[in-house]
Parts: C-alpha cells; sequence; structure tokens
C-alpha cells in the first residue's frame, strides 16, 4: 500500500503515518520528492488496516498496488532513479557504457584496457576476477589478485570498477576494491546473497536470469530494497529460448517494459545476449533506441587469445566504432525530444 501525503506535509505527519504503520507490526519506506511524500507501507493485511491511514489529516491518497514488488514499482517512486557513483550516473538519460574483458588476466592486459576505454569516454571499467563458469575445467579468474588490479587501474585514469560478486563471505573484499557490485544471471535468485547485498554500502547491478521471468527479476531487486539497499541497476542479458543461432534471444522488449513497471534504471548486456561479436554493433542502436540507461559489452585487446568468452568480446577498433555510433545515437536522440518540448 502506498501512503501519498498532502503536498507541504511536515516530519511530524510523516511520523504519524509511520509509527502508526509501525503499531500494527508493518514495514515501513519513505520516498520524498520536491512536492510530496510517499510512504510505502508493506506487511500482511496491511488493506485491512486501510481505513485508520485513511483517517489522517494529512493523507492525500492511498494507493493500491497489487504488484508483487512494491519498493521497485513506478507507483511508489514515480521518477525515474539515477544512480550516481563518484559523478559518474546511469538513469534517467544518463546513457553510459560498461566494458572491459569477460576476466581480468593481467596487469598488462588490464593497463591497455583502461587507457583504451577511458580515452573513449568510458567511465565504468568491468572485469570478473571470481568466475562462475559452467565447466570447472576453466580459467575460474585471479580472485583477489584480479580485484587489486582492477582497482589500481581504473584509479589511475578515473574509471570506476564493476565486477562479480558469487559469495556473500566477500562483501567485506568487494566493498573496499569495487564501485558496483554486480550479481551474474545464475545469482539472481540466491536469495541468501541478496539478503547480504541489502547491507552493502555499493550499488548493486542485478543482472536477468536466463530463465527468469521479469517479475521474477524485478522481486530479486525488490530483496535487495527489503534489505536496506536501494541502489540498483537491471541488467538484460538475454535469456534462453529454443533457438541455437545465438547464446542467448535478446529481449529488447524488457527495456520499455521494465521502464514502465520500475522507476530502476535498466543496462543491456550485449555480449551475453547473443554471444556473437557480430551481432553486437547492430544490436546496440536497437539497445539505444529502446531507452536503455546503457549497454554492457566485453572488450579485450585480442579475444582470439582470451581465457574466457572471447567468441562474443570485441577488439578495441570493433568496440570503438559501436561506441561511437551508439554514443552518437543518443545524442541524435536527446536533442530530438528536447525540440519537441
Amino acid at each position: 500500500m502506498i501512503v501519498v501525503l498532502k503536498p507541504r506535509a511536515t516530519n511530524e505527519d510523516t511520523s504519524k503515518v509511520v509509527n502508526l504503520a509501525r503499531k500494527f507490526g508493518f514495514d515501513v519506506n519513505i520516498s520524498k520528492g520536491a512536492e510530496k511524500t510517499i510512504i510505502g507501507i508493506i506487511g500482511d493485511n496491511v488493506y485491512e488496516r486501510r481505513e485508520a491511514f485513511e483517517a489522517l489529516n494529512c493523507v492525500e491518497e492511498i494507493v493500491t498496488v497489487l504488484k508483487p514488488f512494491k519498493l521497485v514499482s513506478k507507483e511508489f517512486h514515480p521518477k525515474d532513479t539515477i544512480i550516481s557513483v563518484g559523478g559518474a550516473k546511469i538513469g534517467n538519460g544518463n546513457f553510459e557504457f560498461v566494458a572491459g574483458p569477460c576476466s581480468v588476466e593481467s596487469m598488462k592486459q588490464m593497463e591497455v584496457e583502461a587507457e583504451f576505454l577511458s580515452g573513449l569516454g568510458v567511465k565504468f571499467l568491468r572485469g570478473g576476477a571470481f568466475k562462475p563458469r559452467t565447466s570447472p575445467y576453466s580459467f575460474q579468474g585471479l580472485g583477489v589478485r584480479g580485484l587489486k588490479i582492477l582497482r589500481k587501474v581504473a584509479d589511475e585514469h578515473n574509471m570506476k570498477v564493476v565486477s562479480e560478486m558469487m559469495s556473500g563471505q566477500d562483501l567485506e573484499l568487494f566493498e573496499e576494491y569495487v564501485d558496483i557490485i554486480q550479481v551474474g544471471a545464475r545469482s539472481m535468485q540466491n536469495f541468501r546473497l541478496l539478503k547480504k547485498l541489502g547491507e552493502s554500502t555499493k550499488p548493486i547491478l542485478l543482472k536477468r536470469g536466463f530463465m527468469s521471468t521479469i517479475e521474477e527479476w524485478l522481486l530479486a531487486a525488490e530483496y535487495l530494497f527489503h534489505h536496506g539497499n536501494d541502489k540498483v541497476i537491471l541488467c538484460e542479458r538475454g535469456i534462453r529460448t529454443f533457438e541455437k543461432y545465438t547464446r542467448n534471444t535478446l529481449d529488447i522488449s524488457a527495456v520499455p517494459l521494465v521502464k514502465s513497471l520500475s522507476h530502476l534504471p535498466i543496462i543491456v548486456d550485449l555480449s551475453h545476449s547473443t554471444g556473437r561479436r557480430d551481432l553486437i554493433n547492430p544490436l546496440s542502436k536497437a539497445v539505444v533506441a529502446s531507452g536503455a540507461d546503457g549497454a554492457m559489452v566485453e572488450v579485450h585487446p585480442d579475444p582470439e587469445k582470451a581465457l574466457s568468452d572471447g567468441q562474443q568480446s570485441l577488439n578495441f577498433d570493433e568496440f570503438e566504432a559501436t561506441y561511437r555510433t551508439s554514443m552518437n545515437l543518443h545524442r541524435m536522440m536527446e536533442e530530438f525530444i528536447w525540440n519537441q518540448e
């Protein structure tokens, strides 16, 4: 249930609603806008207590939220959320690339990557240090050493680190070395991990599971919110279908659909969604046109020698072409919208 307070409601008014909700044993989440305060009230049989809240003079409206996800819904937070990381922003018109190799392989590799990407204007450096691989014989990543390499080269080039965490036991380590903690597709419904990340001070990049519905994905984000972390970025990375020509099937419809349901920013993983480097450039245009807030791309100095996912990684020339085309298209769309207004 969403309780909307009247314009210019005071802190005392907010406290009245909060105290009443807690008296009934409900959870409370407050969103303060420029003009109105919105209070989300969550709990069993919450609508049976609706009249008690309607009786408060400070309450303007009560909105019923029938969706199973509450805190990440548009009803609770009508304005799009912007995630800011040291001045770099994702969401609400801020289109950014998250780029880098599938796996951190060496200091030299990452120094070359970071110099190239930062020179183009990329602010977010991705790289796997702990790798969830289907085969136990595949390269599993450099672990802690990989995180330290990422942090060092990112700091030298004024970039932000994005890397995947698989175990809640590693939270302290990721808090130290990583700016945005990624939850991979395989971990999207690892609820113990989500609960632990609810304690994190870092933004969470939540990938959609390749067999998960949009509702299940948003409920995973709800776990993060419910346990204390409201800094969430969604990432569509393709779903598994009967199609064999691509690694996964890019669900581009997820972008506008999620934006109609949730206030969270959403980016698209162009590499995992198809598993083919030749499709990344053309699909990047579709991602921009769909209204996404960014794109994730695997980039490697020499994809043929990559220790993981070389077949879906772009070389530097390929990524530069994709990056420039995408950013130019985004600017053109922004100018068109601005002129229409």
